[in-house]
């Protein structure tokens, strides 16, 4: 069984900083694609930052120049540092990862961490 917990959510102030984790376990052979995606009250699930299939990163325009996602060292764990924080960046943070294993490929998502920038 392969599970992504996502980890460093809670309140931060606009101008602020926040760190969120995200670990892969289970019987992962290799990661394709891992991604951080949110959902705010109301409003669609969106992309905020990802690696693609080639290790290549990209962002939501929204979050340009303030996030910056990064993976540890074993590639199982990604990380996003989100700086100069603003009220909208209010949402439910879900870490999404496309793992290799030993019957195919899969995608799997975590349970989410909540992030609330106060003004």
């Amino acid at each position: 069984q392969v599970q992504l917990v996502e980890s460093g959510g809670g309140l931060g102030q606009a101008g602020g900083s926040l760190r969120l984790s995200c670990a892969a376990s289970g019987s992962i052979f290799s990661i394709n694609a891992m991604n951080w995606y949110r959902q705010a009250p109301g409003k669609q699930r969106e992309l905020v930052a990802g690696y693609t299939r080639s290790g290549n990163t990209k962002y939501a325009d929204s979050v340009k120049g303030r996030f910056t996602i990064s993976r540890g060292n074993t590639k199982n764990t990604m990380y996003l540092q989100m700086n100069s924080l603003k009220p909208e960046d209010t949402a439910v943070y879900y870490c999404n990862a496309e793992v290799v294993v030993p019957v195919g490929s899969l995608e799997v998502w975590g349970q989410g961490t909540l992030v609330t920038v106060s003004s």
